[in-house]
């Protein structure tokens, strides 16, 4: 029996980790760290950083991640598949590396229960039975919560409902017609949810909340979309990758 804690270290910020977090990496065997493609391997470094700091007596492992096909017009199916040599990956990493009777850490940027697929990956692993886990889950600072503090605002308002969507949905406009405030995630590079918000709705912007290279906007919807459209190509072209979250109140 090998036993993993599945960590939400949050956005970047050690002061975002929670105090079960701290006690979770202090107390385990083995850290798995994934490097991402290109730029994006910047979120790497950075749990490597947290890792050193939380986890000291922990010995890093190192694998390249599975790669995700992100063009495939068969999102779905290509998340799948995605997810599965992911798990595939995680499942011979386990056998190899950590011990019958260790302990592993795998840490999840933000919260692991917010568009993250860590959760449905061990579930997976469960299911093949190639290796006995014991698992928990370890919440952290989701973006969504990070960026309405950021803000000074909520993302819940009084006897109103609030959905967390991925940008596409708003693009396809399957979002429902207005009733519930939006928190918009998973935006792409080239189309845009806000392109579709009414010019009378409120938005609170923000890339990158919670680290050094925070950039924050927020107005009506139609005075401040070309500049938060500016920001997000401005930004994208100098780290080479851009992870935002934005809240749409729209009555």
């Amino acid at each position: 029996m090998r036993t993993v804690q599945v960590v939400g270290i949050g956005l970047g910020d050690p002061g975002q980790l929670t105090l079960d977090a701290v006690e979770a990496l202090g107390g385990v065997d083995v850290v798995v760290l994934l490097h991402k493609p290109g730029p994006a391997d910047e979120l790497t470094t950075i749990r490597a950083k947290i890792v050193e700091r939380f986890a000291p007596q922990a010995r890093v492992v190192e694998r390249d991640d599975a790669v995700r096909d992100r063009t495939s017009p068969d999102y779905e199916g290509a998340t799948e598949r995605w997810r599965d040599e992911r798990a595939a990956l995680y499942e011979q990493t386990l056998l190899d590396e950590v011990p019958d009777g260790g302990s592993c850490a795998l840490l999840v940027w933000g919260d692991p229960a917010i568009y993250d697929g860590t959760v449905e990956m061990l579930h997976r692993l469960d299911a093949r039975g190639r290796v006995a886990l014991d698992w928990r889950v370890v919440p952290g600072l989701g973006a969504p919560t990070v960026l309405a503090a950021a803000h000074r605002t909520t993302l819940t308002r009084t006897a109103r409902a609030a959905t967390i969507t991925p940008a596409r949905r708003v693009l396809d406009d399957s979002v429902d017609s207005g009733e519930a405030d939006l928190v918009v995630m998973l935006d792409s590079a080239k189309d845009h949810g806000l392109d579709h918000l009414p010019d009378d709705a409120t938005v609170y912007w923000g890339a990158y909340v919670g680290t050094p290279d925070e950039v924050l906007i927020a107005g009506r919807v139609g005075d401040v979309r070309a500049e938060i459209l500016a920001a997000r190509a401005t930004h994208r072209e100098r780290k080479g990758w851009l992870m935002d979250t934005y809240l749409v109140r729209r009555k």
